[in-house]
């Protein structure tokens, strides 16, 4: 058995999974993939963890900024679609003067 020279197991190649989730299929996953990578980083840069998975760790904390820039814009979208719609039944019921 091998012991490591850092005192936690790194979890960048975890994030990268929930960032990757979060692209594909389900957005909201995007924060836990964010909150894992920037612990990451925040683990290498005080000397716990492995500076080998930093690059691991930086795509996972992108990959993560995209999906949820893409969740606000769906949501955006949903909301503006409703309340053109809304606006819209609200305008054919309306009586002509």
């Amino acid at each position: 058995m091998t012991s490591s020279a850092y005192p936690e197991a790194s979890q960048a190649t975890s994030a990268l999974v929930w960032g990757i989730i979060a692209l594909v299929c389900c957005q909201p996953a995007a924060i836990v993939g964010y909150i894992q990578a920037r612990n990451e980083l925040e683990a290498i840069a005080a000397g716990r963890r492995d500076p080998v998975n930093q690059g691991t760790a930086n795509a996972a904390k992108i990959i993560s900024i995209i999906a949820g820039v893409l969740l606000l814009v769906g949501l955006v979208a949903f909301i503006a679609a409703l309340a053109i719609g809304g606006l819209g039944a609200f305008l054919a019921e309306a009586p002509d003067f």
